[in-house]
């Protein structure tokens, strides 16, 4: 995601909402001041979460988001944030 995303509670707006889908993955903060997102689990959460993402929380001014689907490379237990 690009835009006004670090500083403002997105990465924890994504935990939340990927938490309450069920998916695994996780959030981070990235140098150039975007936020990157890896997530597996349901088609059909995958998609709600991808819903959200354009959103973000109310402090956000998300401007692009990019997606790739894949095969799922995610691994461990709960959606987490990394740092």
């Amino acid at each position: 995601m690009t835009g006004r995303v670090q500083g403002v509670g997105y990465r924890f707006f994504v935990l939340r909402a990927a938490r309450g889908l069920g998916l695994r993955g996780y959030v981070r903060n990235l140098r150039n001041g975007s936020v990157e997102v890896a997530a597996a689990g349901n088609i059909a959460a995958l998609r709600e979460l991808a819903s959200a993402l354009e959103e973000g929380p109310l402090t956000a001014i998300v401007e692009e988001v990019s997606l790739h689907w894949s095969q799922p490379d995610v691994t461990g237990g709960a959606f987490e944030v990394r740092y």
